[in-house]
């Protein structure tokens, strides 16, 4: 059975293929449909985007869909950056430039009051329009500078207390199994083993 990934980033894509890998599933994303209508994320919460994206690309597909968002909220910014995780720094936004941004805004924030969370938003949507939404998040940090070269956003200053290290410096390997987009993934794992036994949720 195909699952269309309402994504174009290859990075999202190859974290979301890697912990779904176990299931019976031929993953596609959006690079495979060069005609997808263009989704304009505009909504106020994660939840509000994922299920916008999975909609909108399984009414276009015809093919069960799933849309993800997720982003990191710093509690010292007022939740911040939020839904404007990818695009913090502006037009010419890049994870680096995005990273440097958040970096300034906290440079006279101490670590105690540096506290952070991913948020990660899934959405699932099937042919006959029927969602299922879930959340996973991860507690952390926000580190003083940007260490390690794994993983993409903010990964290089998210730091997780437990292992005293940025999820760019954890590596792939322990992120998968701790990730908001873990936990969140996680649940939907156990909808997609149900829909394929049944064919809905």
């Amino acid at each position: 059975m195909e699952l269309i990934v309402a994504t174009k980033n290859k990075k999202k894509l190859k974290e979301i293929k890697e912990i779904l890998k176990d299931l019976p599933l031929q993953i596609r994303s959006l690079k495979d449909f060069p005609d997808a209508p263009r989704i304009i994320e505009n909504g106020k919460t994660f939840k509000e985007n994922a299920i916008k994206k999975a909609k909108i690309i399984a009414q276009f597909s015809k093919r069960l869909t799933l849309g993800e968002d997720s982003g990191l909220e710093v509690g010292a910014l007022g939740a911040r950056p939020g839904v404007y995780s990818s695009r913090f720094s502006g037009k010419e936004k890049s994870d680096r430039r995005n990273n440097l941004k958040l970096l300034q805004s906290l440079k006279s924030t101490p670590l105690k009051k540096r506290k952070a969370r991913y948020v990660c938003a899934v959405a699932l949507c099937d042919t006959s329009g029927k969602i299922r939404v879930v959340e996973g998040t991860c507690q952390g940090l926000i580190g003083f500078k940007m260490q390690g070269s794994s993983g993409f956003g903010y990964d290089p200053i998210f730091i997780v207390p437990r292992y005293k290290k940025t999820f760019a410096q954890l590596g792939p390997d322990v992120k998968h199994k701790i990730s908001h987009r873990f936990h969140a993934l996680s649940k939907i794992h156990i909808l997609l083993g149900q829909y394929l036994k049944k064919s809905k949720f």
